[in-house]
């Protein structure tokens, strides 16, 4: 490729060459796709959490907007999010992020019952079994040894 022509005699190539190696592996690219699709995924959540399932709840409270939701921290009113945020008033919007703890948890909770069934189907790793120790001098040795490399004992 034209990169290594232009790299190649030069200081820190092998860094260059190095990263083009990790980039190219396969755990790399399962991330970045992991990374698409649970963006996706997110924006998926936000949408359900604002328009399914926070009205419906806010309806039961008594028509409340839970993304109106705020403490006005000025001595000027306003009457809503937008009008504070506009005017610039300093405010605490705790409708929003009572919709972004729901949109969390529920994130949270769908990757749990993913890796939970991941870990179900996956094979389990079989247990390593502990070193074999020279019963003299209690040094780790091989288990096919007759005579132990530390100590030097016949086993």
């Amino acid at each position: 490729m034209f990169v290594d022509v232009l790299f190649s005699k030069r200081e820190g190539v092998f860094m260059l060459n190095e990263f083009k190696k990790f980039i190219m592996r396969g755990n790399v690219l399962d991330m970045a796709v992991g990374i698409i699709i649970g963006a996706a995924f997110g924006k998926i959540v936000t949408s359900f959490v604002n328009d399914i399932l926070m009205p419906p709840i806010g309806l039961l409270l008594g028509q409340v907007d839970f993304s109106n939701l705020f403490f006005n921290l000025s001595s000027q009113p306003a009457t809503s999010l937008a009008e504070a945020k506009a005017a610039g008033l300093p405010v605490i919007a705790y409708g929003s992020f009572l919709n972004s703890v729901i949109d969390f948890l529920i994130v949270a909770f769908a990757i749990f019952l993913l890796i939970k069934q991941v870990n179900r189907i996956m094979p389990k790793k079989a247990e390593a079994k502990p070193a074999r120790l020279c019963p003299y001098c209690r040094m780790e040795i091989a288990e096919d040894a007759t005579k132990c490399p530390h100590c030097t004992s016949s086993l």
